[in-house]
């Protein structure tokens, strides 16, 4: 089992706020809890009308069943913005809330909402860290560890995650699907997932700090069967091609792992990338 790491945010939110909330805050002890756990944005509609409201909901889970995630304090949030033909606003909200945020929809077009988080941290038994790199694709840090200062040593990480979501209203410019923002691991799409026909595959682009990512899994899960998820590893240019079949929201998802850097709580860093989008019917 995951050690457990309460952050003190968490004790103040049981002082302030109502059983549920507090129960919604606790999930944030559990990162990586019993083993590895995609995270991802949930908006209340991907195709809302201009004018409307959506609410923007955090998700922990597993292959597109998970638990809320509420707000974080402005203090562990690196990034919660809505990318719109307009320009750039902040994801408003309370912390402690669930639905984490939400946005008005001022204009016809693509709005990407981004997602980053400041390091947190967990450690893992050897039998969960095993489970959790298999799961991932990333049994090649089993070599690493064995070369690195740590090897024998028990698994501490700090994480990140950073999540987006594309958003699309009526026949507006669509020249925001592929923004880079700047996450340190980011997935771009290289095509409008929205005009995408059936059975047709979606190119995408993996970047650790702004580079090409070679190597690394990408895995596509559809909400209409979580079970049957595609997945490929990015080429040389962090490019992968994936064949999404099936109408309505997917999530895609990659990780990485690195050492972490000089003076960080774990030995480790691992970020969590993951984009979110509904396809046509």
């Amino acid at each position: 089992m995951a050690s457990l790491v309460v952050f003190p945010f968490v004790l103040d939110a049981f002082l302030r706020k109502p059983m549920k909330s507090f129960l919604a805050l606790v999930l944030l002890a559990f990162p990586l809890a019993a083993s590895a756990h995609d995270f991802w944005i949930e908006p209340s509609t991907f195709r809302p009308p201009r004018g409307s409201a959506v609410t923007i909901r955090l998700r922990v889970g597993e292959r597109y069943f998970g638990d809320p995630v509420p707000r974080m304090p402005a203090s562990n949030l690196l990034r919660f913005e809505a990318h719109t033909p307009k320009g750039v606003v902040p994801v408003a909200g309370t912390e402690g809330d669930d639905p984490a945020g939400g946005i008005t929809v001022a204009a016809d077009g693509l709005v990407l909402v981004a997602y980053q988080n400041k390091p947190g941290y967990v450690e893992l038994t050897e039998e969960k860290l095993r489970q959790y790199l298999r799961e991932e694709g990333l049994e090649r840090i089993h070599e690493l560890r064995a070369r690195s200062p740590f090897a024998g040593q028990p698994w501490r990480e700090i994480y990140s995650r950073c999540a987006k979501t594309l958003l699309w209203t009526g026949k507006g410019p669509a020249t925001l699907f592929d923004k880079r923002v700047g996450m340190p691991l980011e997935l771009i799409p290289e095509k409008n997932p929205y005009t995408l026909r059936p059975k047709s595959s979606l190119p995408l682009r993996l970047l650790y700090l702004g580079k090409p990512l070679s190597g690394t899994l990408v895995v596509a899960v559809p909400k209409a069967d979580p079970n049957r998820v595609v997945s490929a590893r990015s080429d040389a240019g962090g490019r992968v091609r994936l064949a999404l079949d099936a109408s309505g929201p997917w999530v895609i998802k990659a990780v990485h792992i690195v050492p972490a850097p000089a003076g960080a709580k774990g030995q480790w860093e691992s970020l969590w990338a993951s984009l979110t989008f509904e396809l046509p019917r």
